[in-house]
């Protein structure tokens, strides 16, 4: 059964960074494009960033210039480098596939104080 675990959250300023990490257990993610969704509260979960098997990246206009996406697959695992943060990122974030998602894991909150 494939595990998601993030990690990373916490309390950070408006302009600080945080760090998020996932790492995947019950299957191998080398060869599966990943991505970091968000949900704020009362919205629905969004996407954040995105790595492709080969390593190329998209993000949404939100974050881009503010978030990397990294991977590691000798690991398993999917990391976040949020820097510059705002107060709207403030929600609990996420990793899966972007297609035939995984079972969701627990999340990390981030929480933006301004």
């Amino acid at each position: 059964q494939v595990q998601l675990v993030e990690s990373g959250g916490g309390l950070a300023q408006a302009g600080g960074s945080l760090k998020l990490s996932c790492v995947v257990s019950g299957d191998v993610i080398s060869s599966t494009s990943m991505g970091w969704y968000r949900q704020r509260p009362g919205q629905q979960r969004e996407l954040v960033a995105r790595i492709f098997n080969r390593g190329g990246t998209i993000y949404p206009d939100s974050v881009k210039g503010r978030f990397t996406i990294s991977r590691d697959d000798a690991k398993n695992s999917i990391f976040l480098q949020m820097d510059n943060l705002k107060a709207e990122d403030t929600a609990i974030y996420y990793c899966n596939r972007l297609v035939a998602l995984y079972p969701w894991g627990q999340g990390t909150q981030v929480t933006v104080s301004s």
